[in-house]
């Protein structure tokens, strides 16, 4: 399936992605935002979310977590050990799940699958257990599937992600040093099967290197591949 006019996917740098659902509600994926300095500044005051998911508990992922979600009373998506941690921060809507599970939320079915990354969640200098990173397969009212991989390196299974969920576009970091390399997300496409890929995780910081122009080299020989290079703030209809 085709991304169409119902939807809207915007990237907010780094690993977070504002998208607007056909059915009219709007989706945020690893919620850092006002402390985001890719994030544009236009764009760091979010109104309205109607769901949040969080990948794992690093700081450039689950940063502005608590705020958004108390200030406009969004359900938030995680593993169940930083939904416990999210509830002793006060936020009141949270939905746990696990690896392999799905649920349906507002009509959108999220499927939690696996990364391979830690996520461990920084509190008051301490570093507590936040169970395990994911990523997640998300499928919109009108059938359209998205996979946000999170942070992660390659991993075999990723061509079960694809045989199981069949996701039409990808969100794949590609800055290296803490997630995959360019090389490395090559490889997931094609392990993926996907026609259709957002590059993320890159340029944040200055030890993520991979780059979107070395990616499009690696997968120059994929047949019908798009893909879409963003501007944080930059939205794809």
């Amino acid at each position: 399936m085709q991304l169409n006019r119902d939807t809207a996917i915007t990237w907010l740098g780094h690993a977070t992605f504002k998208i607007v659902t056909p059915g009219g509600k709007t989706l945020l994926i690893d919620p850092w935002v006002m402390g985001n300095p890719a994030c544009p500044e236009d764009q760091k005051r979010l109104d309205r979310v109607d769901l949040m998911l969080v990948t794992h508990g690093h700081f450039d992922h689950i940063g502005d977590a608590v705020t958004i979600a108390r200030d406009t009373g969004a359900q938030v998506v995680a593993i169940f050990e930083t939904c416990h941690w999210l509830g002793t921060k006060g936020v009141e809507r949270c939905s746990a799940m696990n690896k392999g599970g799905t649920q349906e939320i507002q009509g959108i079915k999220v499927t939690m699958v696996h990364a391979v990354h830690s996520c461990g969640i920084l509190d008051d200098g301490q570093i507590l257990y936040g169970g395990e990173a994911c990523g997640y397969v998300v499928e919109l009212e009108n059938g359209f599937k998205l996979y946000h991989a999170g942070d992660t390196a390659v991993f075999s299974d990723m061509q079960l992600i694809g045989e199981l969920y069949r996701p039409d576009l990808a969100m794949l970091p590609i800055g290296d040093h803490f997630v995959m390399s360019p090389r490395e997300a090559a490889r997931a496409v094609r392990l993926l099967g996907v026609r259709q890929v957002i590059p993320m995780h890159y340029g944040t910081f200055p030890l993520l290197t991979g780059t979107p122009q070395a990616f499009r080299e690696l997968t120059r020989d994929i047949e019908g591949l798009e893909v879409f290079e963003l501007r944080p703030g930059e939205t794809l209809r």
